[in-house]
């Protein structure tokens, strides 16, 4: 990539993401040992839907995509002073419309919980974890502005780190207070999710004294009758009317699963954080940082070097992505068995069950991560409508799949379906994206793109192919040796390794230029 500040500081982002993400499987590792994929698992993990919706929406999503643009103007033009005058309106905005959306929720899942003559089981236990877990929305979408306010700064490593929080108390939450509360499953789960909201608290709390360095004056201020208030409204207006429609699109998702069985959301679940893994270690390391970067170029008056950027990102994409989806299609049963089952409530059967979404989840590193790359540019040229009017296309192709998915396939396979459909909508998204682009002069190098992408694609597959081969004929040899569980992670971590070394050699061979800009990029080099 031409800009190497760019890669470096993905790299910084996607290294604490790793971390945050390493941590995050880990915790469901010990959520699945407890609870697998039973109904207080699939409850558990559709309330914590909720509070996230929201996240996306106010945090990461419309209102961070709609401040990162107007803050670094208003630091370019007016200086910091007058940008954290702006930021001290904005957070006091927001603060006070979430402590109302939460209060309201709260009070909605209190009253929906005490109707056990309306709702069956598991909507009533998914009500009442609900009602605990929904505050979290105040301190998450907090900690989430602040975050856009630090990447903004070009500061990435604190508010990368953050997430990390949420995942530590949880396992200390499972670890610690689990033997001292008994094994009801619904007790468990209930102090779980207290520990959600305190982890909310622990993000925000954390990122203060970074703020303070870099001269945030910790004020309130209810003067919101402000230009740059009202400009960062109307840019997130639409953004936030497309982020609700595809958050509600998220949590019909949820809710479908959760009526095709009580099995069904944990397992769609299970599949999609080995998606998100790499997905938030890359694509969203990269889309951090590209938020700035392109919102920079945008206001220096660069347009062409967008064009540049993105042609370089895409490519970069493909190198990563590409082997690691065929390498989760290869290696997924495995993947589950060695690192999922460990003697608990999550069994061969949750593995079968979770094995089928995550085939078809795994071309998702690939659409998402070019959605990723691509809805920041619209962001950086303030322009928040087009990926609505787009998104409300792909979400309605979205939910035309899942219903066809879940009408025709067999019983055990309409959670793979609808797995099937998010992804074929995402890809709709992105190309679509792409194209609208290309008719506003923004130059993306296609060909180059494509070119890399099938490079990559062919490189790939013989991997894939080194991959199963050593799956395959080491587990036997390795099962002789070694006791049972220790002769599964020497399996996996072997056809991990040996997957790695062919698509390095093989890029090598073929003289691979990302590969080149890449070790660039890595610090000391």
């Amino acid at each position: 990539m031409k800009d190497s500040k760019v890669i470096r500081s993905a790299g910084v982002v996607g290294s604490f993401t790793l971390l945050s993400r390493g941590l995050g499987m880990l915790r469901d590792i010990i959520i699945a040992y407890y609870f697998g994929t039973s109904l207080v698992a699939s409850a558990f993990f559709v309330a914590f839907t909720l509070p996230n919706l929201f996240r996306r929406l106010f945090g990461e999503g419309a209102l961070s995509a709609a401040f990162v643009p107007v803050f670094i103007e208003t630091r370019t033009k007016q200086g910091d002073r007058a940008a954290w005058e702006m930021a001290s309106k904005v957070v006091t905005m927001t603060a006070a419309l979430l402590s109302a959306i939460a209060l309201i929720g709260v009070l909605l899942f209190w009253v929906l919980g005490n109707l056990p003559c309306l709702f069956a089981e598991r909507w009533i236990t998914t009500f009442e974890l609900s009602r605990i877990m929904f505050p979290y929305v105040v301190f998450i979408c907090l900690a989430a502005l602040f975050m856009a306010v630090l990447n903004s700064f070009k500061h990435f490593a604190t508010s990368a780190f953050a997430p990390c929080l949420l995942n530590i108390i949880l396992i200390v939450v499972m670890l610690a207070v689990f033997p001292m509360v008994g094994n009801e499953p619904d007790i468990r789960a209930t102090v779980l999710a207290w520990g959600v909201v305190l982890a909310g608290i622990a993000q925000v709390l954390f990122q203060l004294p970074a703020l303070k360095r870099f001269g945030c004056p910790f004020k309130f201020s209810n003067r919101w009758n402000d230009p740059a208030i009202r400009r960062i409204l109307v840019l997130m207006g639409p953004a936030a009317l497309g982020m609700a429609v595809t958050q509600f699109n998220v949590l019909a998702d949820r809710l479908l699963a959760l009526w095709i069985g009580d099995w069904a959301p944990a397992a769609l679940f299970y599949s999609e954080r080995w998606v998100y893994l790499p997905l938030g270690v890359i694509a969203t390391a990269f889309s951090t940082v590209l938020l700035p970067t392109y919102s920079q170029q945008v206001a220096d008056d660069k347009h062409h070097m967008l064009g540049d950027t993105l042609s370089d990102a895409l490519r970069h994409i493909s190198f990563i992505m590409v082997p690691s989806t065929i390498g989760l299609m290869v290696l997924a049963p495995q993947i589950l068995t060695t690192i999922m089952e460990w003697g608990g409530a999550f069994d061969a059967e949750s593995t079968r069950l979770t094995a089928r979404a995550l085939y078809f989840y795994a071309p998702g590193l690939i659409v998402f991560s070019v959605s990723k790359v691509i809805v920041p540019a619209y962001y950086a040229q303030q322009d928040t409508r087009t990926p609505v009017r787009i998104g409300f296309i792909t979400i309605a192709l979205n939910l035309i799949l899942n219903i066809t998915f879940i009408l025709t396939l067999p019983e055990y396979w309409k959670h793979a379906g609808m797995a099937l459909s998010t992804v074929i909508s995402g890809a709709m998204n992105a190309l679509i994206l792409a194209q609208i682009l290309k008719t506003r002069g923004i130059h993306i190098q296609w060909k180059q793109i494509i070119r890399s992408f099938m490079r990559y694609l062919l490189i790939a597959l013989v991997m894939g192919a080194g991959v199963w081969a050593i799956a395959r004929f080491a587990a036997p040899l390795l099962s002789e040796i070694l006791p049972a569980k220790l002769a599964q992670v020497a399996n996996l971590g072997l056809a991990v390794l040996g997957g790695a070394l062919i698509y390095f050699l093989l890029s090598f061979a073929t003289r691979s230029r990302e590969l080149r800009e890449t070790m660039k990029a890595i610090p000391g080099k």
